[in-house]
């Protein structure tokens, strides 16, 4: 299994990350400077590439080297996958000894041996890089390759050659903690701009060949084993947050997808619940939960305006109609804005330091340091009875602050829908240790009684950012344009109030909050 870290560094900085102390004071010896052209090779139908896999073969100093990976994750720049590599006697990779290689239980051993795989490879895209190559040894004797790739991917397969350039920083863990890897990117970090890295050569390479656009990364669902620690669990479920954030940075970096920041807030909000799970055995430093807190600002911001332009006016009707429209147009203004802020974030240093430090708190599970021996012993328990006392606190939870809910106040209904929000992330966590018939109903009435309280938290939510909006425009529109808007959003935030009012009175939340009352516990 190969582990490495994937930073990202404008070219006109790889002299900084050259002579940086930390190279100096750690290589074994000078580096090594390479000129590598690889051949990246699929079926004409991309089979490799739907299987999530991808095979290479390298030309480096007259010599030729095929390499398969498959499988793995991403979180955080962090890259986890499986790889096979041998030498080969030219540029044609040699299946056959690819599937000796291949451990017999491999889903692509199984996918090599297809007739359309054996007959149909092709080159699709090219890559020619000048890789320098230090070999470190920390002070606590871990040993990483450091790789600095400064080079151009090719692809011309259509008719039409396109290019996109590289430059990236590759750390990978040849022996020691992997914690030592975050080290290492932090140390550079300080002196040299670097942005987390999610795609690989050969996904950029497939995205080159066969463009399509960035798609938001909804949270995959979670196999867990009865047999599992608590400790392994929250492991297994951070790391499944982080993938969900991650893989949606580079969409909110290109400043515009709305989705992509709505899932990336998603997965920040499943991660900070998840801590709160387990607060009683682990607690993420404080420095790491405002840097959180401070991309959930940023990424709150953006969600807030989206749903105001895109959903909560789209929706109005009738004699709030007109006056909808001529705020909507304001307020997709500055949803605009809010996104481009929200890329600022998630392509600074800033940001690259807060997923390091909270990855390289993760993979040094830095908690124990501070745990008494009681706790270490929870941490190391079997997860199934931590996961059905969590599931029953958090319906309790849920239940005492739904008791008035019926005539609560906007804030008290806030309060039922954090928790409702809360059980539901918990529930779903948890979902494979349960049947699935009992969870599926439990979640379906979560849901149910979340987009009740949703849709009267969107109306407070609208209530506070169309009394700001006349104010955010103002520089940009005339005194009388402002006048209009505040009339306009005068007229809106007593139509939606009205609104909720009879939505409130009208049975359907406490239709959606009986039923879930009625509802059964998985665990």
């Amino acid at each position: 299994m190969e582990i490495e870290l994937k930073l990202l560094l404008a070219p006109q900085d790889a002299p900084r990350l050259r002579a940086h102390p930390l190279l100096a004071q750690t290589a074994q010896g000078a580096p090594q400077v390479l000129q590598m052209h690889d051949i990246y090779v699929d079926t004409p139908d991309l089979q490799l590439c739907r299987h999530h896999a991808g095979l290479r073969v390298r030309q480096v100093d007259g010599h030729w080297v095929q390499t398969l990976k498959a499988g793995g994750t991403v979180n955080g720049g962090l890259h986890s996958r499986h790889e096979w590599e041998g030498d080969v006697p030219g540029p044609q990779p040699d299946l056959a000894a690819l599937e000796s290689a291949i451990g017999r239980k491999q889903p692509v051993r199984a996918l090599l041996r297809q007739d359309a795989v054996r007959d149909g490879l092709q080159p699709v895209f090219t890559t020619r890089i000048e890789r320098t190559v230090w070999q470190l040894r920390t002070p606590q004797g871990d040993q990483i390759e450091c790789v600095l790739d400064q080079g151009v991917i090719d692809s011309g397969t259509d008719g039409a050659a396109r290019s996109v350039p590289v430059s990236e920083v590759e750390l990978e863990l040849k022996q020691g903690q992997a914690s030592s890897l975050f080290d290492v990117a932090l140390a550079l970090l300080q002196d040299v701009p670097l942005q987390l890295g999610h795609m690989s050569k050969a996904e950029r390479g497939y995205r080159l060949a066969v463009p399509q656009p960035l798609q938001a990364v909804k949270a995959q669902p979670l196999a867990l084993d009865a047999a599992m620690s608590v400790e392994q669990v929250f492991l297994a479920i951070a790391g499944n947050c982080l993938e969900q954030v991650s893989g949606n940075q580079d969409g909110v970096a290109a400043g515009e997808d709305v989705e992509s920041v709505h899932q990336m807030r998603v997965g920040l909000r499943r991660l900070r619940s998840a801590l709160g799970m387990f607060k009683s055995l682990l607690v993420l430093p404080d420095a790491l939960k405002g840097e959180l807190d401070w991309l959930g600002g940023a990424l709150g911001e953006a969600r807030d305006w989206d749903v105001l332009a895109g959903n909560t006016l789209a929706q109005l009707d009738g004699e709030a109609q007109a006056d909808a429209a001529a705020l909507a147009q304001a307020a997709h203004a500055q949803a605009r804005l809010k996104h481009q802020q929200a890329a600022q974030a998630v392509t600074s240093a800033r940001y690259t330091a807060c997923m390091l430090g909270v990855q390289r708190w993760l993979q040094a599970r830095a908690w124990r340091d501070g745990c008494s021996m009681r706790q270490l012993r929870r941490l190391d328990a079997r997860v199934s009875p931590f996961a059905r006392a969590t599931l029953r606190k958090d319906q309790r939870r849920l239940m005492k602050r739904g008791k008035r809910l019926l005539h609560a106040t906007p804030q008290q209904r806030h309060q039922v829908r954090i928790a409702a929000k809360k059980t539901r992330y918990a529930t779903e966590f948890f979902a494979s240790l349960f049947a699935g018939r009992a969870v599926k109903p439990y979640v379906g009435r979560l849901s149910a009684l979340q987009d009740e309280l949703g849709w009267l938290n969107d109306v407070q939510v609208a209530d506070r950012l169309l009394q700001q909006l006349p104010e955010v425009q103002a520089g940009q529109t005339d005194q009388s344009a402002q006048d209009g808007l505040r009339l306009h959003a005068a007229f809106v935030r007593g139509y939606l109030a009205a609104r909720a009012q009879a939505q409130g009175a009208d049975g359907r939340m406490h239709k959606a909050w009986r039923r879930f009352k009625a509802a059964r516990l998985p665990a």
